[in-house]
């Protein structure tokens, strides 16, 4: 049987859906199956993944109940509206090294205004602010690692 028709037999097996075939013509026979066979191992075991751990908490001040919010998440409770990373990437204030920053504290911000980039995958993805407000707190260091979902900036 010739590699061109085997080729085609496993892109059958794989379109199809089915979870094996088996082929014979004349003395010649095949058997593709989408699944090992019971019982057999994996020639290499999959690789484990490694996550950082959480970070330690700051040093707390008051009671732990005290500095928890009502939800039991370790986040911190912020007053206004809370712009939050689109993606996972590094955090950029300003569009290059040398560059005046998007915003400072204080800055009046609108709905379409860039606060910020998120460098993700070499691809820069400007983000703007969702509401018109005031600039309160940024919560991120130029050049940070940021996490999908993370608080970045919190407007009044």
């Amino acid at each position: 049987m010739d590699i061109r028709k085997l080729k085609k037999l496993i892109e059958l097996v794989e379109d199809s859906g089915i979870a094996e075939l088996e082929i014979t013509e004349g003395e010649e026979s095949v058997r593709i199956g989408r699944y090992p066979p019971a019982g057999s191992q994996p020639s290499a075991p999959p690789a484990a993944y490694m996550t950082a751990p959480p970070p330690a908490p700051a040093a707390d001040h008051g009671s732990a109940a005290e500095a928890a919010p009502a939800g039991g998440g370790s986040e911190p409770a912020h007053e206004g509206h809370i712009i939050r990373s689109p993606m996972v990437g590094t955090f950029y204030r300003a569009p290059a090294p040398d560059a005046k920053s998007f915003v400072e504290v204080g800055d009046r911000v609108g709905p379409n205004d860039t606060v910020c980039i998120i460098e993700a995958m070499k691809m820069l993805n400007q983000i703007e602010a969702e509401i018109s407000g005031t600039v309160s707190e940024i919560l991120v260091e130029n050049g940070q690692p940021v996490e999908y979902d993370q608080p970045l900036f919190v407007i009044k």
